[in-house]
């Protein structure tokens, strides 16, 4: 009798994300009927740790061409997968990294592993008959808490901020619907702000759709505006506020040092401006504060701060680099990217060890996304509680419909994670 999981066919293709830069998308087929398809998004703002992007280099698209991953997907990965049950995600995404090779998954690309492991998953959810959440856990059921990157800096946008991301955060809503709403209300209100006080180009936007004011280099002055839009809505105890600070960007390798705000600084000054910024404002998680490397300051940061500091350049949804953080204390949280490991399977064992450890996980998009919406699938199936995926522009919304969409799905068992969204058990 045939196996009707059985992958019969498997197709990679080049497509554009967001920036009209070229990415890859995979099709699984099982038993020549039902489709799993994946979009692989790319990062900007990526740490130095991060598994293998394969890039085609030469002229075409200025270099950023992914037809070598095409190739390896369709020459290379597909004669292995087919013929295998496309419901053993783990041997399957095994076996690929076994053909690579490599530690960082640079021979085939960790973009090529990566769409044909999110398809996979999606063609055994869709064989099985259900969605994407569920076959992750069969008991997914919290809705996180949207992280709203409202005013935008670093390499995300053309602004002065150093500070990559100046965020939201809707605590306070009684669902995931209501903190989208109420998220989308402050945005409006904070873009009349801006145009007000900054001129009318900070309604210009940045990667993820954020505004991007003329002139305002001090996050202070990011927060103060937000904080502004949230009182005039009464909306004053519903939000928290938010950082991505992306300091690998800002660090002077050669002199130990940061450049913020137009001078150069010490590790000490700038952590104590978190400490200041900590006691000024309603801040309760910081990402990425200090350079990649600095596992004695984010455990530093993590046992005086108390609030969540959240680990991305630092962890790579790495599970040894998040195991030597655990071990050191450094940060309690998780900035969860599948494409830095480049398989589901890594992904999902990296959240697992945090969620373990008593560290809470952040599921995060790229700035380099697709109108795909599993990122909002896995933020549900992991009850992770967060997630981070922009704030406008389609391929950030179509995380938040679909959302939405899951939230009608589950009825009356879905929880908001609301206050609880570092630890939302």
């Amino acid at each position: 009798m045939a196996n009707k999981f059985e992958i019969t066919a498997v197709k990679g293709r080049e497509i554009l994300d967001c920036r009209s830069y070229p990415t890859l998308q995979v099709d699984v087929w099982v038993n020549d009927a039902v489709l799993g398809r994946a979009n692989v998004p790319c990062g900007r703002s990526t740490g130095t740790n991060e598994a293998y992007e394969l890039r085609d280099g030469g002229k075409r698209y200025s270099g950023f061409g992914v037809r070598k991953a095409v190739d390896n997907i369709n020459r290379i990965i597909a004669p292995e997968v087919v013929g295998e049950d496309v419901r053993n995600q783990r041997k399957l995404d095994q076996l690929m990294i076994e053909l690579d090779g490599t530690e960082n998954k640079a021979k085939l690309g960790a973009n090529a592993i990566l769409g044909v492991s999110l398809a996979i998953a999606q063609a055994a959810a869709s064989s099985l008959g259900i969605s994407l959440y569920k076959y992750i856990d069969v008991n997914a059921h919290i809705l996180p808490v949207p992280v709203l990157d409202l005013i935008e800096g670093g390499k995300l946008a053309a602004s002065e901020l150093d500070f990559q991301e100046h965020q939201v955060i809707p605590v306070g809503a009684k669902s995931f619907s209501e903190a989208i709403r109420m998220g989308m209300e402050v945005y409006y209100e904070l873009g009349n702000i801006l145009a007000e006080k900054w001129g009318k180009h900070s309604l210009n936007v940045g990667v993820e759709g954020g505004y991007t004011p003329p002139g305002m280099k001090d996050p202070r002055e990011a927060f103060d505006a937000e904080l502004l839009a949230i009182q005039k809505l009464g909306y004053e105890d519903e939000f928290v506020l938010s950082l991505d600070c992306a300091a690998s960007h800002f660090y002077i390798r050669e002199t130990g040092k940061y450049v913020f705000m137009g001078k150069e600084i010490t590790r000490k000054e700038l952590m104590d401006f978190y400490k200041e910024l900590v006691s000024s404002y309603p801040l309760q998680s910081i990402e990425d504060p200090l350079q990649e490397e600095d596992f004695d300051g984010f455990a530093e940061l993590a046992r005086t701060l108390n609030i969540q500091i959240i680990g991305d350049d630092l962890f790579v949804t790495n599970i040894n680099r998040l195991r030597k953080g655990v071990e050191k204390g450094a940060a309690n949280a998780l900035l969860f990217k599948v494409n830095q490991i480049g398989s589901l399977s890594e992904a999902l064992d990296a959240a697992q060890f945090a969620f373990r450890n008593s560290y809470g996980v952040q599921v995060s998009e790229r700035s380099g996304q697709t109108e795909d919406t599993w990122l909002a699938d896995l933020a549900v199936g992991l009850n992770a509680g967060q997630i981070k995926t922009g704030v406008a522009r389609s391929e950030r919304t179509s995380k938040y419909n679909r959302l939405l969409q899951i939230e009608e799905e589950l009825g009356s068992a879905a929880k908001y994670a609301g206050r609880e969204f570092r630890q939302p058990f």
